[in-house]
């Protein structure tokens, strides 16, 4: 979006509790949901035949299911999830929907192209499909999918109509199934070469055309005449003598070897190398996606392709891959490996990538024998530390995270971890694995950024008492950091580099109480120099107080860092605790004449900021409007403007060096009332900066990245 300076803000929500940390627990939590979302939104109503997911053309789900349906379905539930394969590396995660009137509702995004499935549950267990989605997963009956279009996934998509193959149903033995896809044009007149397609253990052959999507990409890539016209074989791998026996009975299929493939996913991998190594003399191509042979006596080696196609650390194939390759090294036995997969696991995402990769190398000289773009060289097995040694997480210097609980939860049924792993900091619960006595899961790769997570232990949320981290607001969330250039800002600097943070306490006329403020002094503050520090109020949202821009927010680091790489006038940043009746009182009355008092900062309206996340950017709005001119600097994140009534907008015009506003993407619930402060500041002819959305939603990740953008503009006018 290009920069914008203009003008804009309509109706202020007077009581609002917007910290990303509130909305989150009231996502989670029984009943109704006491949090900003439910304050900003009209209680909404959906008809019993809307469509509970609709999909925008940039790639974000919009979920909003009716109450009534699910409990007509399932019974009265307190939570609603969407569970899917959202999460990291495309794993099986739950994106848990926020309960505004009679619908449960939630934006997931911007998802990147491909295939989706999913399914909701509520309370965790109830699991139901979503009856207005037309498609469905034979082996899976609550699941439904849907495709994001994308250069990435063209193969994927349906091919004109009438211009693709076929697909059949092959009855064989004692009532086993395959699916058979004959290619466009098929006659029992040309004999075709043949590929067995076998699925792996915990999957159905059907699925290689609901979640592989083996149709769409085998018609496209036959009508990009990218692969030879073959007869493809679907199945569980059982019986395979009596398959091929009839295939060749119904089929015109080429009998002799050098122009048979058999391929498969994870078990059906596995068989495929097996009977590629072991039984030389069948098949001619072999494939194995994510499978999990590790040794195997090879007995003999006649084929024109052995290919090799793992995940990252995730997929339980990737160590197993690893020793596969020392087994066939040792055994001089020619093979060709695909590469590590970087972004996926053991799963149709993956598998997808892999069938398009291998079709077009059969029955047919090709070229190129290397990886995928892209790919990785494996690095030697994944292993994370034993059990009860494992840091608290233990993270991969490439992103990788291995969360493990301690001895504690032994019972439990089922246990997840909940954090900002989805894309761009959404909240995604992940299932954890029982080992032995604890739970544990890795998940990745994750990008280099500042992380917060908690368990769910049946339903219960718990923190991780093995993190000595801790966010003081909401004690059941424990952090991390994953490094890397992307990060840097949020890391920290040395000791003995860095600012000072301390805490102020004073007097509130408001409360009739000792407060206290956390305040930032930058690296060599000389309290006696000539002229006073410029200062900035960094106020944060609903549910959170003056600990959370250093907990959370990574203030301090980022400050660090922009003042040591150049980038930031020298001032006295103050964090506030703005949860009080009256704000404006609080902030002009007792915060403002304390850090006055205490430290050698500038009273000229002129080197004062102000600026707050949520509720506070409501806040900040409402000084702005109250006292126009009082702070020449003004930033608002994730927030409204409120009223227009009785705003002088040519006195904040006079007296406002900088307004710059911020918003996250459409997964911030406030996104709809910001645009239309927008619109409000515009028709008052207020002048603002609005550098487009960042992308993400009412969480931290953004407003981290806000306060990176905002601090080095600030006193530079």
């Amino acid at each position: 979006m290009p920069f914008l300076r203009n003008q804009g803000g309509r109706r202020l929500v007077a009581t609002i509790a917007a910290g990303v940390m509130a909305i989150a627990a009231a996502l989670l939590a029984p009943g109704p949901p006491a949090s900003a979302a439910a304050l900003l939104a009209s209680e909404p109503q959906a008809s019993a035949d809307a469509p509970w997911l609709s999909l925008s053309q940039d790639g974000f789900a919009t979920f909003s299911v009716p109450a009534a349906a699910v409990e007509a379905a399932v019974g009265p539930v307190s939570q609603l999830a969407i569970e899917g394969n959202f999460g990291p590396s495309s794993a099986w995660a739950e994106y848990g929907l926020t309960r505004r009137g009679d619908v449960w509702s939630g934006v997931l995004g911007p998802l990147r192209p491909g295939l989706y499935s999913y399914q909701v549950t509520g309370d965790e267990t109830k699991g139901l499909k979503d009856p207005t989605s037309g498609t469905a997963v034979a082996s899976k009956p609550l699941w439904s999918t849907f495709l994001v279009p994308g250069d990435a996934a063209r193969l994927l998509a349906d091919a004109p109509e009438g211009q693709g193959g076929k697909i059949e149903t092959l009855t064989y033995g004692a009532g086993s199934k395959a699916q058979v896809w004959t290619p466009p044009g098929y006659s029992a007149r040309k004999t075709h070469p043949v590929l067995y397609l076998q699925s792996g253990g915990g999957w159905s052959a059907t699925d290689w055309l609901d979640l592989g999507r083996a149709r769409q990409i085998l018609d496209n890539l036959s009508l990009q005449k990218a692969m030879e016209p073959m007869v493809v074989v679907i199945s569980d791998g059982d019986d395979p003598q009596t398959l091929r026996k009839a295939v060749a009975g119904r089929y015109r299929v080429h009998r002799d070897p050098a122009r048979q493939a058999i391929a498969g996913v994870a078990e059906g991998g596995s068989q495929a190398l097996r009977t590629a190594l072991t039984r030389p003399g069948q098949f001619a191509y072999a494939g194995s996606f994510s499978g999990l042979l590790t040794d195997v006596k090879v007995t003999g080696h006649h084929v024109e392709l052995l290919r090799l196609y793992t995940g990252n650390v995730t997929d339980p194939a990737y160590n197993a891959t690893n020793r596969l390759t020392r087994t066939l090294d040792r055994a001089r036995v020619r093979y060709e490996f695909d590469g590590v997969n970087p972004d996926a696991g053991a799963n149709w995402n993956a598998w997808q990538e892999n069938l398009i990769d291998f079709v077009p190398r059969l029955f047919r000289k090709v070229r190129d024998h290397g990886p995928s773009a892209g790919h990785r060289p494996l690095k030697g097995e994944f292993a994370p530390p034993a059990p009860g040694t494992t840091p608290t997480p233990f993270v991969t210097e490439d992103g990788f995270v291995t969360f493990e609980t301690t001895t504690a939860f032994t019972a439990a049924q089922r246990v997840t971890v909940w954090a900002n792993n989805g894309r761009n900091g959404s909240w995604l619960r992940v299932p954890m694995t029982r080992h032995g006595d604890r739970w544990r899961v890795t998940m990745g790769p994750l990008d280099p950024w500042f992380y917060y997570y908690q368990w769910f232990v049946d339903g219960v949320p718990v923190k991780d008492a093995s993190n000595p981290t801790k966010v003081t607001t909401e004690p059941n969330w424990s952090t991390f950091l994953v490094n890397g250039p992307k990060a840097r800002l949020l890391t920290d600097v040395p000791a003995d580099k860095g600012g000072k943070v301390e805490s102020m306490t004073y007097r509130s006329s408001v409360t009739n109480q000792d407060r206290t403020a956390l305040v930032w002094t930058p690296p060599g503050y000389d309290p006696d120099r000539a002229q006073p520090y410029p200062v900035f109020y960094l106020q944060h949202g609903g549910g959170q107080n003056h600990t959370d821009w250093v907990e959370m927010g990574r203030a301090k680091q980022i400050l660090d860092h922009h003042f040591l790489d150049g980038n930031l006038v020298p001032m006295v940043v103050v964090m506030a605790n703005g949860n009080v009746p009256d704000f404006n009182k609080e902030l002009l009355e007792n915060v403002v004449p304390a850090a006055r008092a205490r430290y050698h900062v500038s009273g000229d309206p002129a080197q004062q900021a102000l600026a707050g996340l949520s509720l506070g950017g409501a806040q900040t709005f409402g000084v702005l409007k109250a006292f126009p001119g009082r702070f020449g600097y003004v930033a608002v994140f994730s927030a409204w403007f409120g009223s227009d009534a009785g705003v002088d907008a040519e006195a904040i015009n006079n007296g406002t060096k900088l307004l710059r506003l911020y918003v996250g993407d459409q997964t911030d619930f406030v996104h709809p009332a910001f645009m239309t402060s927008l619109t409000t500041l515009n028709q008052l002819g207020i002048r603002y900066e609005f550098d487009g959305v960042t992308p993400g939603p009412h969480g931290w990740d953004v407003w981290q990245k806000n306060l990176i953008d905002l601090a080095p503009r600030l006193f530079k006018r």
